[in-house]
């Protein structure tokens, strides 16, 4: 149980569902539209991209840790650190978190070509596009996360929407639908929104590392203006999948979900320390956990409405 206990903790594992929720839209998406739903692929497709992600979390660790990234967040007066401390405080050796980080890109490329070889080569062509994005994010030559032009939004925005979803409505039927992209937008984008508001925890030091996120790019007011701004985002473009028909009419409700978030928005300042940056977070992970909710169940609900 310490074995598993440590790996959960050094993968980051309470936070796979901003992975496994576009993998169950999706899914749910191709029942609901093309009446396709099998149950092994969809499993397979839940194992494969949740291994990726696990594999993605330690990736960024291994990179942030290699790069002093992680140190200069520890060390920083206002600076809360958000990797595991698995590689900073010495828990295991980076000997040890490659072998494990390795071992879950082995899984997650094992599932990828199974489905590939069932469903059609897209699959693993999807696959493949967030093993990259999730390698380069913060390793070299690329490192989306470092270069303060928002490569990185958008890496998130593929690699925790676009890509999970669409792969998992063609795993499931082998076709291509813009329903799909457009399903994969309100959860992409408020993931996307998760990790944006991340980089407040700790900008201060990520600047001393060289680390040029968005919000060391802008500063505080600047970024908090963008960060409202993707949720604003987040909501339109699920009125949009309403009115496009990728979701049924009462999905709308998924909005409702967006209120606690936004009153966090208007008790910061334009310059906050740290800590005041952990109620947005928590915020935005609570938002993206309950709509993704909202629209699962929403489409398990239309799902059943037409099965009668």
């Amino acid at each position: 149980m310490d074995v598993l206990n440590q790996f959960k903790k050094a993968s980051r594992i309470q936070v796979i569902p901003v992975m496994l929720i576009p993998v169950a839209l999706g899914a749910l998406g191709a029942y609901v539209w093309t009446g396709c739903f099998h149950i092994g692929l969809f499993l397979l497709t839940l194992i494969g991209s949740g291994a990726a992600h696990l594999f993605s979390n330690m990736v960024n660790d291994l990179w942030d840790y290699k790069n002093g990234t992680d140190t200069e967040a520890q060390e920083h007066v206002d600076a809360i650190s958000t990797n595991s401390g698995f590689l900073t405080k010495g828990i295991w050796s980076i000997r040890k978190f490659e072998i494990v980080t390795w071992m879950l890109f082995g899984i997650a490329a094992l599932c990828g070509i199974i489905l590939s070889l069932i469903s059609g080569w897209w699959a693993l062509l999807f696959g493949a596009l967030g093993g990259l994005i999730a390698y380069f994010y913060v390793a070299p030559p690329v490192r989306f996360g470092y270069r303060g032009k928002g490569y990185s939004e958008i890496a998130i925005l593929l690699s925790f929407g676009i890509l999970p979803v669409m792969g998992a409505f063609y795993v499931q039927t082998s076709t291509m639908d813009l329903r799909a992209l457009l399903l994969s937008l309100p959860i992409g984008l408020l993931t996307t929104l998760i990790l944006f508001n991340h980089h407040f925890l700790h900008w201060q030091a990520d600047r001393q590392a060289g680390k040029r996120t968005l919000v060391v790019v802008w500063g505080e007011k600047r970024a908090l203006t963008f960060s409202r701004a993707l949720l604003l985002l987040a909501c339109l473009s699920l009125v949009a999948c309403v009115l496009a028909g990728a979701l049924p009419p009462y999905a709308i409700i998924a909005l409702l979900t967006v209120i606690p978030l936004y009153l966090v928005y208007g008790r910061l300042k334009d310059s906050n320390r740290s800590e005041a940056y952990l109620p947005l977070m928590g915020a935005s992970t609570m938002t993206t956990m309950r709509c993704g909710g909202v629209l699962i169940l929403s489409l398990l609900v239309q799902g059943i409405i037409q099965a009668f």
